[in-house]
């Protein structure tokens, strides 16, 4: 059997202070007709990145709302995870080819994997690239049971052909597909449903609940960060489309205006993303040892409860993508109340009110100057920072994300 994530129980109830009772109504509301039902999650990794953390929340509300939720992964060599990253760019665009040996790579994994994975859930969310061809599989071999649903992260409107024309078909498979924004579609894709869901927090997990500012300042300094001084971050995966490099030479440019600043660059490294370490390295030499800029990983020891602690020591929070499926840090830092600068692209538009609850940007230049322009203005800052919050309360919260999937659910299967 594929392996199981074990998962830390959550109860609804505790998210009242959070989301408001209205919300809860509303997820419970939602759930009510599909008690007893049996939901699988699928995929790839069980920390590192954004999917992993929607799962950690997902699945125990699920279990603690009646409906009967698991979440399994998919198992891959080095070889396997190197494709399925190599897909990964080239469905968000990059002119990435597939060749033969490394398809055959991943097919045998998938069956493996397929052979692997029970038979007996009325609901299977598979999550992203990696996983989505044992659908394929199963379905070529035998009788499939169930519902299966897509869960599409990453932004699909413009994939490169070639990779695509392999793709298409595995997701053709599906009863439905979800996707962030509507925006984020491929027209090829021919499911029966599509639906489009944005990502979301939880408010109470390590990496957002309330810290009192004399415990991160004891988690900051530590890694060598003056909390009397300016800070900028950025949490992300070291991967080019967050484009650390970008973020590093605008910070170059803040510095000119405010030679005080300080910047902090977090990321996980994950299993099933082999270009992790290179990228880390070729940022590191970016940085070019620059004591004032401080590259950490969960390898450091920085984990949830640390990242939470650099985001309320920021005074601004930078998320300078190049392509973004969503970007659940920039809900991160509003809800922190911090003034967030993001690219201006994919989900973060999606989150961020120009000028409003942050700025969007296109480019170094851009980037610093909002960075330099908050940094000097603490009291618009702030605002900012208050109009994020509230943002983030009304639509970009666990229990928003649960009911509309749960309402998809029942749309598919009542």
């Amino acid at each position: 059997m594929l392996p199981i994530v074990p998962v830390q129980p959550k109860r609804v109830s505790e998210y009242v202070a959070a989301a408001g009772e209205e919300a809860i109504e509303r997820l419970r509301q939602a759930a009510q007709p599909l008690q007893g039902l049996r939901v699988l999650h699928v995929n790839s990794t069980a920390y590192g990145g954004g999917v992993a953390e929607l799962l950690h929340t997902h699945v125990p509300l699920m279990n603690d709302l009646g409906i009967e939720t698991s979440w399994m992964l998919v198992e891959g060599s080095d070889a396997f995870f190197a494709v399925t990253k190599a897909m990964h760019n080239a469905l968000q665009g990059a002119e990435t080819p597939i060749d033969e040996p490394m398809r055959d790579a991943y097919w045998k994994r998938i069956r493996d994997n397929a052979r692997e994975m029970p038979r007996d859930f009325d609901v299977v969310l598979i999550h992203d690239p990696q996983p989505a061809a044992m659908l394929s599989v199963i379905e070529d071999e035998e009788t499939r049971h169930g519902t299966w649903i897509w869960r599409c992260h990453i932004d699909l409107s413009a994939p490169y052909h070639l990779v695509w024309e392999f793709f298409e078909p595995i997701v053709n498979r599906f009863d439905a597909a979800i996707f962030t924004a509507e925006e984020y579609v491929q027209p090829g894709v021919g499911v029966p449903v599509r639906a489009f869901i944005p990502p979301s927090i939880d408010p109470l997990s390590p990496k957002n609940a309330p810290m009192r500012e004399a415990a991160w300042q004891a988690v900051v300094e530590p890694f060598g960060v003056d909390p009397d001084r300016p800070l900028i971050s950025q949490v992300s995966r070291f991967d080019p489309w967050k484009d650390p490099l970008g973020v590093i030479d605008a910070y170059r440019l803040v510095r000119r205006e405010v030679p005080e600043v300080q910047l902090v660059m977090v990321g996980s490294l994950a299993h099933d993303d082999p270009e992790g370490m290179r990228y880390l390295d070729l940022t590191a030499e970016h940085a070019a040892n620059d004591p004032d800029i401080h590259l950490l990983t969960n390898l450091d020891g920085v984990g949830d409860s640390a990242v939470n602690a650099f985001q309320r020591a920021s005074d601004v929070i930078v998320q300078k993508s190049l392509r973004e499926g969503f970007g659940l840090v920039v809900a991160e830092g509003m809800w922190k109340w911090k003034p967030v600068v993001g690219g201006d692209v994919g989900g973060i538009r999606l989150q961020i009110e120009d000028g409003v609850s942050g700025f969007l940007v296109d480019g170094v230049g851009e980037c610093a100057e909002r960075v330099i322009e908050l940094l000097r203005d603490p009291e618009r800052a702030r605002a900012m920072g208050e109009a994020g919050r509230e943002r983030v309360r009304e639509r970009f919260l666990s229990l928003r994300e649960i009911e509309d999937t749960l309402r998809l659910i029942g749309g598919l299967t009542t």
